[in-house]
């Protein structure tokens, strides 16, 4: 097998991202292709783990539930969770610059390797205090909470509520509110 080196591989940046055609993301300068437009399910899982955010933040004045929005971490990183939650906003730019307190990443075949491994990583090292993984083959979603610098799994949940704490406000998610999809 070939083996290449770091200098022979092509290695993007910001720029070059905001000039692609297409949903990407950027990850270490290596670009990621976004899978095809995500299914009806992954859709209304997304959709209901924004209103649930959305709701549970209600009395919390610092912070807020977005989705879909590019979170640029450097020049050569760029990424886009499903659902996240930001504390103490710095206006309202084309992409995040701040680092979420929350991300909730819905799993599909095409980028599960992708958010269980490299974007683990990736928001473990960025130090977002929650990722949550949602598997909508199962219907239930892993909880990861950052203690000393590293991810430990709080639960598996399908059901059950989760008691998010961040900078000053916590809430209750209900995981069941999640995973009602209308028929």
């Amino acid at each position: 097998m070939l083996a290449y080196k770091d200098e022979y591989l092509p290695n993007y940046t910001y720029s070059d991202y905001s000039a692609w055609e297409g949903d990407w993301e950027l990850i270490q300068g290596v670009p990621y292709a976004m899978s095809p437009a995500p299914t009806i399910t992954h859709q209304e899982i997304n959709l209901n783990i924004g209103i649930a955010l959305k709701s549970g933040l209600k009395t919390c004045r610092n912070c807020k539930a977005l989705l879909e929005v590019d979170w640029k971490v450097d020049v050569e990183t760029v990424v886009r969770p499903d659902s996240l939650v930001v504390c103490d906003l710095p206006g309202r730019g084309p992409f995040l610059t701040k680092t979420p307190h929350i991300i909730f990443e819905v799993l599909s075949p095409s980028t599960k390797k992708k958010d269980r491994q490299l974007k683990f990583l990736l928001y473990q090292e960025q130090g977002v205090a929650y990722y949550s993984l949602v598997d909508p083959a199962g219907m239930f979603a892993e909880v990861y909470r950052l203690e000393n610098g590293k991810y430990r799994l709080e639960g598996e949940f399908k059901e059950q509520s989760y008691l998010f704490r961040i900078d000053g406000c916590h809430f209750d998610f209900s995981f069941s509110e999640v995973f009602d999809l209308e028929a």
